[in-house]
């Protein structure tokens, strides 16, 4: 699978975008043939100081994806709209 990852403005924006996503799966793992989602700030990296997340590039806003083989049309629009809703 792909991965791809960006940021939304802060943790709460990114725990938004994950609750309105339909076909991505809340996940830690990024190795399935389903589309996975995940925050690293609350996930794989939540034990690492929020410090040295940032000076690596992990922002707590950080959203990473996991492309699986869903159509890319139909994951390109569960994104748009998840991201329509985040206030």
């Amino acid at each position: 699978p792909g991965i791809i990852s960006f940021d939304v403005a802060d943790v709460e924006k990114a725990k938004e975008v994950i609750k309105h996503t339909k076909l991505f799966t809340l996940a830690e793992s990024l190795g399935a043939v389903e589309s996975l989602i995940s925050v690293p700030s609350l996930m794989t990296h939540a034990s690492i100081p929020a410090v040295i997340r940032h000076k690596e590039g992990i922002a707590d806003g950080m959203i990473r994806l996991s492309i699986g083989i869903e159509d890319t049309e139909d994951l390109v629009e569960d994104l748009n709209q998840a991201l329509n809703q985040i206030s």
